[in-house]
């Protein structure tokens, strides 16, 4: 049976720091309405309810007006409530799907028609079955001639075996929560230091949301920042940050959306980073056609 979620922050802060023009969430989701959108029978976890309408909402008031929804487990391949939510947006959002092994060339098509720009394969023990290894090297190869990307998702003792595996795909990659560090041992851990390494590849890009899910120590996740910041001040031309909003599978301290966004003044607290960070990098992977020099 899959487990209950708890409910997202009931009345987020508004964030002290204001964020600049065209600032993205690259990374977050929608979830039903269930009864609109079901939910996959397969699933791990049951979340609430977190519909478009809730998410552009705290978008206003956090500051953010570009979005890059990624489909979660929960949902499965059926992706109807991540297009529904972009069909919606009038262009100012963008979506990472999750795709069958043998999904159509014709459902590609219209995936990417639709404002879809990459795929995401977990390999997460409490999200499920790992994603399997051939398709994900089939599925590559496929989404490579639309200039899609793969978003990978992994526990961060998985690195050493997937690490050979990915710097073999033909497409760009994109790594979740910072690669899921245990921020408690700090940033010369093993695992850490094998991100950088990966990253030395040009063709990875790195999310450094996840700060509630890497940290050991609670809000305001002050283990967290060092990983964050590493990240972005080593590869300000790949990084990515999101929300994580409505944050499935946390088990205590929903985060304060709004403190997260706080949170950014220690990660990049450089205006030109925050800008390449929130703004130019999310572009240049989700709307190449308005990116710029800049």
């Amino acid at each position: 049976m899959s487990k209950e979620n708890l409910p997202f922050h009931p009345n987020p802060s508004t964030p002290v720091l204001k964020l600049p023009e065209g600032a993205c969430d690259a990374h977050c989701h929608v979830f039903g309405p269930a009864e609109k959108f079901p939910f996959a029978a397969q699933r791990t976890y049951t979340p609430v309810d977190a519909p478009w309408d809730r998410l552009e909402a705290l978008h206003d008031q956090l500051g953010l007006a570009r979005t890059v929804l990624v489909q979660a487990s929960c949902h499965g391949t059926d992706n109807a409530a991540m297009l529904d939510a972009i069909a919606r947006s009038n262009g100012t959002c963008r979506g990472v799907g999750m795709v069958d092994r043998d999904v159509s060339d014709e459902e590609l098509i219209r995936l990417n028609k639709a404002g879809v720009r990459g795929i995401r394969f977990n390999f997460v023990t409490h999200l499920g079955k790992d994603a399997n290894i051939e398709a994900v090297q089939e599925l590559a190869a496929r989404i490579a001639p639309l200039g899609w990307h793969a978003v990978v998702h992994f526990e961060a003792d998985r690195l050493e075996t997937l690490a050979p595996i990915l710097t073999a795909l033909p497409v760009p990659m994109v790594i979740d929560h910072m690669g899921r560090p245990d921020a408690s041992k700090g940033v010369e851990q093993r695992a850490f230091q094998m991100l950088l390494e990966l990253m030395g590849d040009a063709r990875f890009w790195v999310k450094v949301c996840g700060a509630e899910r890497i940290s050991r120590a609670g809000p305001p996740y002050d283990d967290a920042v060092p990983f964050a910041r590493e990240l972005v001040t080593r590869f300000e031309d790949r990084v990515l940050w999101g929300t994580d909003w409505p944050h499935p599978n946390i088990k205590k301290d929903m985060p304060d959306d709004g403190a997260l966004v706080d949170l950014l003044s220690r990660i990049a607290p450089e205006q030109a980073l925050l800008e390449k960070l929130l703004v130019h990098n999310p572009t240049r992977l989700y709307w190449p056609e308005l990116a710029t020099d800049a």
